[in-house]
């Protein structure tokens, strides 16, 4: 696709990759398959092609509308399209470079833009902790709207931290939201850890991980939070002082890794961070990256294993924008574990997308339907995913319990 970049889009690093991935596009339309928004909707225009081509108009100048807005705010960014395309088009990229640019030149109404603030500061505020423990003492008395928003209080053992010291050492990253809402995952990732002699460590300093400033359009709020994370694993990336070196940065929450394995990318042309980013990227995996090496020592601790069908859900930012696919479930099977994808379009995202579920509840509503209908065949007795995001949501739609597969894992562990 030939592009003519607008005069000030020339000459920017923005521009220029922009152009880059533009080039690439032949417009063959593979993708529309695999595109959630395209499969229920219809619209040419809520499918990558036709995004790629507003997002073109955009930077060669062409007027911007609220259609414009309209569109991009309906994609999932699940980047299903990028697995698909025979081209190797990183629509990602391209659509976190065009959604800034359209929210500064496309006014939102009032209600919109008061939404979209309370999720940006509200979800990556200190002050989320006890609203959530307010939401959950209220939470009979909660309208079905909100309470499908509010998980029950977790257990005791959600907040069992192993104490045991370990020569191999990780970092982990703990969330914005998950400690919160879903605690257990973050200690039975540390229990599983310890059970295979690695400790998990944490700093406190690190937060939100800038994925959901950046998909709301707050690209500078979004490199803000990379900044701070970065300050905070350094010590430990490094071993600098009394603080030990870390071999890993591990994420357990797939929509945190994929944002942060491209922290080298975010800040390329940051002459401070772009070095130190480039390193933490390269440092970080996803859990079930570590599962090759921890399974037979897995084996070896589990005496057996519970035979309860379990159905799992592979998270779009897992399979796509990590492009890890097979992991989990090859490797939970080889332990013991009755475990299975949907034979039918385990491929599409959930309809949770990070803030996705709350700013297009009717998309993500029909989204997460078709994929509960499609695990339904398994007739699982728990149905197991790899980011908060993807479990909340699925939870809203069915009575089946829907966890982490590491909390499976850890319970296994502990009978």
């Amino acid at each position: 696709m030939q592009t003519n970049l607008a005069p000030e889009f020339r000459n920017t690093p923005e521009g220029e990759e922009a152009d880059a991935i533009l080039r690439k596009c032949v417009h063959c339309g593979f993708c529309l398959a695999t595109c959630p928004t395209y499969l229920l909707l219809g619209d040419e225009l809520d499918g990558p092609r036709g995004r790629i081509y507003l997002m073109k108009q955009l930077l060669e100048g062409e007027p911007v509308t609220r259609s414009t807005q309209l569109h991009l705010d309906r994609c999932l960014t699940c980047r299903n399209c990028e697995t698909t395309c025979p081209s190797g088009v990183q629509y990602g990229r391209l659509i976190e470079i065009g959604r800034p640019i359209v929210e500064q030149r496309v006014e939102r109404p009032a209600a919109e833009k008061t939404a979209r603030w309370m999720l940006k500061e509200g979800l990556t505020s200190p002050a989320f902790e006890p609203a959530m423990k307010i939401g959950q003492w209220l939470r009979p008395f909660l309208p079905a709207v909100l309470k499908d928003k509010v998980p029950a209080p977790s257990s005791g053992r959600a907040h069992q931290w192993p104490t045991r010291t370990h020569a191999r050492k990780v970092l982990m990253l703990t969330g914005c939201v998950q400690p919160s809402m879903m605690p257990n995952i973050n200690s039975a990732t540390a229990r599983v850890l310890d059970a295979t002699g690695i400790q998990t460590l944490v700093a406190d300093q690190a937060g939100c991980c800038g994925a959901i400033r950046l998909h709301l359009g707050d690209r500078d709020g979004g490199l803000s939070d990379m900044r701070r994370n970065i300050d905070a694993w350094w010590p430990l990336v490094e071993g600098i002082g009394s603080h030990p070196r870390v071999e890993a940065i591990v994420m357990n929450a797939s929509g945190c890794g994929v944002t942060v394995k491209e922290y080298g990318h975010a800040l390329a042309h940051d002459p401070v961070y772009a070095e130190r980013a480039r390193r933490v990227a390269e440092l970080t995996k996803d859990l079930s990256e570590l599962l090759p090496e921890l399974v037979p020592k897995l084996k070896l601790k589990l005496h057996s294993v519970a035979k309860a069908k379990l159905a799992y859900h592979p998270p779009c930012t897992l399979q796509h924008g990590q492009q890890l696919r097979g992991g989990v479930e090859t490797h939970l099977r080889a332990i013991g574990f009755d475990i299975d994808v949907a034979r039918n379009e385990s491929h599409l995202c959930c309809g949770s997308a990070g803030t996705y579920s709350v700013l297009q509840p009717e998309l993500a509503g029909q989204l997460r339907d078709r994929k509960l209908a499609n695990l339904a065949p398994l007739e699982a007795q728990t149905i197991v995913s790899a980011n908060i995001g993807c479990i909340q949501h699925l939870q809203t739609g069915t009575a089946t319990p829907v966890r982490h597969w590491v909390e499976v894992l850890d319970e296994a562990l502990s009978d």
